[in-house]
């Protein structure tokens, strides 16, 4: 009986956890349409002060699709295991990508779609393998678990590292190395996904009629998930304000996923009861999804597609024989000549300059 309840309360963590993706992924499609829209009517933007945005109903709908998303995530980590809930987060980027493309005609290139397809596939190993059966029911034996030794050294080394970066390096590198306020998002979110956990076992408690409101275990989570999530937006805005999004969207991930996974294995010791394959299945997963993003990311301004491959493996085998086409090939392919011919005398200039001829200049 309890090993059905498990798989079922894995069942609702998992559509609960994409469910949240799809409705944070389209919550920046909704909102952004809202604001192109404002846009198009001479309002003043966002970026520039404005706050017609408010009087938008398409806005005011992305607003609420991130609510329910972010509801539905923090009720994800009442049913299923962090390991497999915080990863999935990654959704979120893809769907936000892939609506884009067909409702922003904000095309997405080849690198994207193999980013796509990769975090898609590194999210379905990770399913398959993270930790089914959820061993902490209620906030006595959560209290248990916050009192392991293990725990309050990890959280003692998130605190006394997260002060350090505050005070001591952000002032003097937060503005120039882009890992100093990313790191204190992803250590101190590793917490914060703790007391998600703690409170959304609390409230299924709640709806059970157990008298939680009177455990102080409650609100001393709410306490600390108050001052960590605070903690959390001011110094990723302050990164987001600094740093381009491409590249602090997917260190972030990456970052506060290992916390969270690190967190999670010592708090909850779900990887004591995992068998190795299901351990590397898990990495991999993880891995793969963090190959995806990094593609989804750090290329989309490249415009590469199928279309232009083959032209691009011509050129390379072009260059590495050394040797460009002769005349001949390429006055055979009209479409390719005036380009062939503009690559052949940019080579003898620099050919006649190498070898000191006057006959470049």
């Amino acid at each position: 009986m309890s090993q059905t309840r498990g798989k079922y309360d894995f069942c609702i963590g998992l559509v609960l956890a994409m469910s949240s993706s799809i409705f944070i992924g389209g919550s920046f499609i909704l909102k952004k349409k809202g604001l192109l829209r404002l846009a198009r009517k001479g309002s003043m933007r966002a970026g520039q002060g404005g706050h017609a945005y408010l009087k938008e109903w398409l806005w005011w709908a992305g607003l609420l699709s991130m609510g329910a998303g972010e509801v539905a995530n923090f009720a994800a980590y009442a049913f299923a295991p962090a390991t497999l809930v915080t990863p999935l987060g990654a959704l979120s980027v893809l769907v936000s990508a892939i609506l884009s493309s067909f409702f922003l005609n904000e095309k997405l290139n080849l690198h994207g779609k193999i980013g796509c397809l990769l975090s898609i596939l590194g999210s379905t190993v990770m399913v398959i393998h993270a930790p089914q059966e959820e061993e902490v029911e209620t906030l006595n034996e959560m209290s248990h678990k916050l009192g392991d030794p293990g725990f309050l050294v990890f959280a003692t080394l998130v605190v006394i590292v997260s002060l350090i970066l505050i005070v001591v390096v952000g002032p003097r590198h937060g503005q120039t190395n882009i890992l100093v306020y990313i790191t204190i998002c992803s250590v101190i979110g590793a917490l914060s996904v703790s007391c998600v956990k703690g409170l959304g076992i609390a409230i299924k408690e709640l709806l059970a009629g157990k008298a939680v409101l009177q455990h102080p275990l409650f609100w001393i989570l709410l306490l600390c998930l108050t001052v960590c999530v605070s903690t959390q937006i001011n110094y990723l805005n302050r990164a987001l304000d600094i740093f381009n999004t491409s590249i602090v969207t997917p260190i972030y991930y990456v970052i506060f996923t290992t916390s969270v996974l690190t967190c999670s294995a010592i708090l909850f010791k779900e990887w004591q009861h995992m068998a190795a394959d299901d351990i590397i299945g898990t990495l991999s997963g993880f891995l793969t999804i963090i190959v995806g993003i990094f593609l989804l990311h750090a290329f989309k301004d490249v415009n590469f597609t199928l279309a232009n491959l083959p032209v691009s493996l011509r050129k390379d085998e072009r260059a590495a024989n050394g040797t460009l086409l002769s005349t001949y090939d390429c006055f055979d392919h009209d479409e390719e000549s005036s380009a062939c011919l503009g690559e052949m005398q940019s080579t003898e200039s620099l050919s006649g300059r190498r070898n000191g001829s006057l006959s470049a200049f």
